[in-house]
């Protein structure tokens, strides 16, 4: 059973779990819509969309019971081939349409920029829907001095196939124990790209969106950085993307997020270097991604085969720094045995997410052929 979290308080930090189809039925008549009638936000929502007929009704709906309404809801058709447009009309919803595909989620968003007229803007991908008080939640970390950009957390909507569960495993790793240490520095590495909330004079004199690498919201993310603004990651804020489910869509968003990184990377460096916490986090991160997987994968193998067996154990030394705090956050999710029974699937992930880095990596540095075309990742 997939759960989502009820609405809880601003100062109380408890998450109740729930099922989606008890969120399902929750939402157009009970608790979320009944406050959000008493309150109004400065927010507008942006979704670009591009042949999401399929998806983007849910995602609209759960920005439509949302505990603060939203001002407005654009959704950038970027001129699908199926019945997007359609859909988001008929719940009401303000559709743009480009004159051309502008090639990227990048280019969509800023299409809607230019006629944003509200305090906050937010950006949610077409297949993500969001818990009904994630909008309030990031709105309390948003009304900050200096904070430019709030991002939420983030968990696959649907946990089935084996990339599905993976990437469960992956994020519940990631924005239970790394993401809350970058918060506690005030320097979250990325202000996730498929729900994040913008202060909209920040987000404009950044540029917007810019198509410059395919990781747009990690350019974004340290370009404000640089500026002198702060990011903040509010846990609170719970959002449900419907991940790759296959290997080869997996493999698409692996390889735009790979060569994603090591683009910003070359293009932010010297602009790094000036801000210690986000160097050193930066360049541990380079250093996992590329000795770390070239030890796992290539180094204890060969001392295994020539040296002895036993640097085998170089593996299941490995293991318990990942199982104990995955297992310690799923604990407190109830979801013990969805995380064990994924668990497996994860250390195949790992593997195809490393030589995927390392592919982006000789790319783009060694041979010095960036990969510009962006791809959906399912």
């Amino acid at each position: 059973m997939q759960l989502l979290p009820v609405r809880s308080s601003v100062t109380n930090r408890r998450i109740r779990w729930q099922s989606l189809d008890e969120l399902a039925l929750e939402q157009p008549h009970g608790r979320c819509s009944a406050q959000a009638s008493q309150r109004t936000s400065r927010l507008t929502a942006i979704v670009p969309a591009y042949n999401e007929a399929g998806t983007i009704a849910d995602t609209i709906r759960s920005l439509q019971t949302q505990t603060v309404p939203l001002h407005e809801i654009i959704v950038i058709d970027d001129c699908s081939t199926d019945g997007t447009a359609d859909v988001a009309r008929a719940l009401g919803v303000r559709v743009v349409r480009p004159a051309r595909n502008t090639g990227s989620k990048a280019g969509a968003q800023n299409v809607a920029l230019e006629r944003i007229r509200t305090e906050y803007t937010m950006a949610i991908d077409a297949d993500t829907v969001l818990a009904c008080d994630a909008v309030e939640q990031l709105l309390t970390e948003l009304n900050r001095p200096q904070v430019a950009a709030v991002c939420g957390s983030v968990i696959p909507r649907y946990v089935r196939t084996l990339w599905e569960r993976g990437r469960y495993i992956e994020y519940l790793f990631a924005f239970t124990f790394y993401k809350p240490i970058q918060n506690f520095y005030t320097k979250p590495l990325i202000s996730s790209g498929c729900f994040s909330a913008y202060r909209t004079d920040a987000l404009r004199a950044m540029g917007g969106w810019s198509t410059r690498t395919l990781a747009e919201d990690m350019d974004l993310t340290w370009s404000f950085y640089q500026a002198g603004y702060r990011v903040r990651f509010v846990p609170e804020a719970v959002c449900y993307p419907i991940e790759p489910h296959s290997f080869c869509f997996m493999r698409r968003q692996l390889r735009r997020w790979s060569h994603g990184f090591v683009q910003n990377v070359r293009l932010h460096w010297r602009g790094l270097l000036s801000i210690p916490y986000l160097r050193s986090v930066v360049a541990v991160a380079m250093w996992d991604a590329t000795m770390a997987s070239l030890a796992y994968f290539l180094l204890l193998p060969l001392l295994a085969i020539f040296v002895s067996p036993w640097f085998l154990l170089g593996y299941v030394i490995d293991a318990p720094a990942t199982l104990v705090p995955i297992l310690s956050m799923a604990t407190s999710r109830r979801e013990v045995v969805r995380a064990l029974v994924s668990l497996p699937a994860f250390w195949v992930l790992r593997i195809v997410n490393a030589i995927s880095f390392l592919e982006a990596l000789w790319t783009e540095v060694i041979l010095r052929r960036p990969l510009r075309v962006y791809e959906k990742g399912h």
